[in-house]
């Protein structure tokens, strides 16, 4: 299948929106990208033209962007970038959506303490089920 992977490093520039939906959770953010350039005359970085694109983070990765990401951190997005033709109400428009496979905090530009979601598993939970599930001693 040909489709066009993406990595996109950027702000988030929206509150993610958090929806249950009959295939599985998804969260969606807006995020901005704004290229940099050096102005040789005047000596400077400055900032270039900013896009915008939707990202949609399904299931358990969903899930984690809610609970993850604010306004204003940098991260990257890594999906398949989908272009959009759309004509709603005699309105023609574009959008860029990244249907993600990997969000996560830049950390050249800060820090992160990652936490491990724990899923539901019953020898995790039950200490009677962990001693049944571990190995018997050798030797």
């Amino acid at each position: 299948m040909n489709e066009t992977l993406v990595t996109v490093v950027g702000n988030v520039a929206t509150t993610p929106v958090f929806r249950e939906l009959a295939s599985g959770p998804v969260s969606r953010f807006r995020l901005a990208v704004t290229s940099r350039y050096y102005d040789a005359v005047q000596k400077v970085w400055a900032d270039g033209h900013t896009n915008f694109f939707t990202v949609w983070a399904r299931r358990s990765l969903g899930t984690n962007v809610q609970a993850s990401l604010t306004i204003g951190e940098p991260v990257v997005v890594q999906g398949r970038l989908k272009v959009r033709d759309e004509e709603r109400g005699g309105q023609h428009w574009t959008s860029a959506d990244i249907d993600a496979t990997t969000v996560g905090h830049d950390l050249s530009r800060g820090t992160a303490a990652f936490r491990r979601v724990l899923k539901a598993n019953p020898a995790l939970t039950d200490p009677a089920s962990a001693r049944e599930a571990e190995p018997e001693p050798v030797g």
